[in-house]
């Protein structure tokens, strides 16, 4: 039995509003790889009009937009953390996510940590785990 707290996703009106409210994401683990999950969601993501903000140390430019090696490095405000990222270096990003000022973490499909969800959430963040960012904008928005 697993004693360790669960964290549970908003509803789908919340990510929702979201989706509909917040149009700057920071996209952690973004690749130049037009194979890659992560440059597919983002290319949709900016084909919906969100601002796209490749977040990946070993990149300079992604999808027409400057890459940062980490959160902290973005000298502008962003407000989606969307991480493509293993489950275990979600806690690091969550960190950097909370100091600055993001309105929601966003753990893509087969993302999951739940420590770091509730921590993430308990500073005042929306967190959306384990789900996909595009899936979710084509049935919600």
């Amino acid at each position: 039995m697993n004693d360790s707290p669960q964290y549970t996703n908003p509803s789908d009106d919340e990510i929702r509003r979201v989706l509909q409210t917040y149009r700057k994401v920071a996209v952690v683990g973004l690749s130049s790889n037009p194979g890659r999950a992560s440059r597919g969601v983002a290319r949709y993501l900016q084909g919906q009009g969100f601002k796209i903000i490749p977040v990946n140390p070993k990149e300079k430019e992604i999808l027409g937009e400057k890459a940062y090696p980490d959160l902290n490095s973005i000298p502008e405000k962003f407000e989606i953390v969307d991480i493509f990222r293993k489950s275990e270096h979600v806690p690091a990003i969550v960190d950097q996510a909370i100091k600055s000022g993001a309105k929601v973490v966003w753990m893509q499909q087969g993302v999951v940590n739940h420590e770091a969800a509730i921590r993430a959430s308990e500073n005042g963040l929306t967190v959306v785990m384990d789900r996909c960012m595009l899936k979710e904008c084509s049935a919600l928005c």
